[in-house]
């Protein structure tokens, strides 16, 4: 339908005439602080920065003819101003600048005024606005509404009124669609990226190792609880195929062409650890390019949940390390893995016993049956006992209806390791010396012997000779936890393995936490380096961690008296730096300004966009 512009202009003139707006009056009644225009910018962000290009188009192909182009909130609040210098420096002079209101309240007709009180396009020159000083010019205006048709902004061109042309209108329209339509997608991809982090995080949450490959057995997608029951070899899934995975994949292949589903018990290799799992396999159709993909769940077979979850996920391969004397230690420990004897693993807190211990366990035949661990330096001497070896119902008040199993017990046909086993109370030695000795327990209140294959693996930070001579440790128990002896060295004997551990716990833990991994400045990884880490790798670990959280470190590392900031921009990233911080400085003078800001610069509007968009700058 046609729109019968002159009746709407009269409309507009007779409201101006009714709020008292006068004819002679110069400048917006209404023009915002910086403080408020800061607000209005940031509410504003994402429809500036969509609206900045299409804009730029308008003055490049007006270019010359003096035009200016404005945009608006839709309140009709100046957000950008863009244009022809001589035109634009005569709107300056009207303080048509941003933050000044445009609506009829404030400045009377005009093309902005009528668009955000109808909410239609409109072209308006020279005695059509209400304001004297505005007759020289004309001005096409057209909405931008958001998804639900709500009014959000208005795009203006304004120029001398000798260059009016109903074309003129067509193109702002022409360009507000557009706008329009990329605010749309833009909302549409962050809806979309939003669902997707929804749904990964439900998909990472879930209890089941889920995975998908396509009928070749190439692996797409995998949560969290996959790369656990694989031995969270990202790379290797990443890159891998179901054959590596599963031993009866060929027959898994051949049925999954015939049936709809299939749920059967399969053996997992996990790197150098096989074990029995239910898996359930369904192949989904995508008629779009007539594919299959194949969906798998896995969970826990029947013997293994009545291992209680006891599972061992470390491995050799995920043991970090490359210097000379440490890789003969795990060589060592890849020899005896599969012996029935007694292994003590030694060395201080932090080198990594328990994932030696559990290397060991995956390595040996025993790796499908429980990995059950105990630390005796966490459990009070009168509970230590009932939680080895169980106890029977109303064996002492308090005690579990039924009873309760004891920590040998769980490791049946499995590993039991013994963390800090110089803790261990001396009449508890003996009794443990009693099982080494004999292969059976007995639980608290039961005379009933228990036989129990377990292969047990001992370990302490303390130095057991040292502790048999002080007489705080058995001779006879000493002697026979240490058939196998395992010492693990502390880090400061292993500096050539500082950097690769820092690079893998870096990877590791930024995806963990979702975080941007840190590039360490090289004069502070020499401190890294020759720091004594008397932690060894957990408190490396836990430096890592810090690093990525606080791009800093507190007091007291490394000797320094005060907290250190890791200088990431300023020593990585220099020249980006210097730049970014210059282009805030002349941003924030001109207060967010454009035109002037890159007139300041000595550089083109849209190179300006450019840089603020690739160093995020808000304004």
């Amino acid at each position: 339908m046609k729109v019968d512009y002159k009746t709407v202009i009269a409309l507009s003139h007779e409201r101006c005439r009714k709020l008292g707006v006068r004819e002679d009056l110069v400048f917006s009644s209404r023009i915002l602080d910086q403080a408020e225009l800061q607000k209005k910018f940031t509410e504003s962000r994402d429809m500036i920065l969509t609206a900045s290009p299409y804009m730029e188009q308008l003055i490049n192909f007006t270019r010359g003819h003096n035009f200016f182009a404005l945009l608006t909130d839709g309140e009709g609040c100046i957000l950008n101003a863009i244009g022809d210098e001589k035109i634009l420096s005569e709107a300056f002079d009207l303080k048509m600048v941003p933050g000044a209101y445009m609506n009829e309240e404030s400045i009377g007709t005009n093309a902005m005024a009528i668009v955000v009180k109808t909410g239609e396009p409109v072209q308006l020159s020279g005695k059509d606005h209400f304001i004297k000083a505005y007759h020289r010019w004309t001005c096409s205006g057209a909405p931008i509404k958001d998804n639900h048709g709500n009014l959000i902004g208005v795009l203006d061109l304004t120029g001398y009124t000798d260059k009016v042309h109903p074309h003129t209108l067509g193109m702002v329209i022409a360009a507000s669609n557009a706008i329009e339509e990329m605010i749309k997608v833009k909302e549409f991809n962050r809806l979309q990226n939003m669902t997707n982090r929804h749904i990964k995080t439900i998909f990472n949450s879930m209890s089941v190792a889920i995975m998908t490959s396509d009928t070749d057995g190439n692996v797409k997608i995998y949560n969290k609880k996959a790369l656990e029951l694989f031995g969270n070899m990202n790379l290797q899934l990443k890159t891998g195929s179901m054959k590596g995975l599963i031993e009866e994949w060929e027959d898994i292949k051949g049925d999954l062409c015939s049936a709809e589903n299939i749920s059967r018990e399969v053996n997992i290799i996990a790197l150098r650890n096989r074990f029995p799992c239910c898996m359930s396999a369904n192949p989904i159709y995508n008629p779009q390019d007539d594919s299959i993909e194949i969906v798998y769940v896995f969970e826990a077979t029947k013997s293994n949940k009545k291992n209680n979850g006891h599972l061992a996920y470390y491995t050799f391969d995920k043991i970090i390390g490359e210097e000379e004397n440490f890789l003969k230690t795990v060589q060592y420990a890849k020899k005896i893995a599969n012996s029935k004897s007694t292994i003590l693993i030694t060395g201080e807190s932090g080198t990594g016993k328990e994932v030696f211990a559990q290397s060991i366990h995956n390595f040996s035949r025993r790796a499908g049956g429980p990995f059950v661990a105990l630390n005796c330096g966490a459990i009070p001497n009168q509970l230590i006992e009932s939680e080895l070896f169980g106890y029977e119902e109303g064996a002492y008040t308090g005690a579990k209806k039924g009873g309760n199993l004891g920590k040998f017990e769980l490791a049946h046909s499995g590993t039991i390791m013994l963390d800090e086993i110089g803790e261990m109370p001396l009449d508890m030695q003996t009794k443990l010396l009693r099982v080494l000795e004999e292969g059976v327990i007995t639980r608290i209140g039961s005379q009933k012997l228990i036989p129990v294959d377990v292969r047990i693996i001992a370990a302490s930070n303390k130095d057991l000779k040292m502790e048999v001579e002080l007489g705080r440790f058995r001779k006879d128990l000493f002697y026979r936890l240490n058939v196998l002896p395992l010492y693990l060295p502390p880090l400061r004997e292993r500096k050539s393995d500082i950097m690769l551990l820092i690079r893998y716990f870096m990877k590791n833990i930024s995806d963990l936490l979702n975080k941007k991994e840190i590039e360490i400045p090289e004069a502070f990884l020499n401190k890294m380096r020759n720091y004594n880490w008397p932690g060894n790798i957990r408190e490396l670990e836990n430096v890592v961690e810090l690093i990525i959280n606080t791009e800093s470190l507190p007091p007291g590392y490394f000797g320094q008296e005060a907290a250190m900031q890791i200088p990431l921009n300023r020593d990585c990233l220099e020249i980006n730096y210097i730049e970014k911080e210059h282009l805030i400085t002349v941003l924030n003078k001109y207060n967010g300004n454009i035109s002037q800001s890159a007139l300041a610069l000595g550089i083109r509007r849209n190179t300006l966009y450019s840089k603020i968009k690739k160093y995020e700058i808000r304004v």
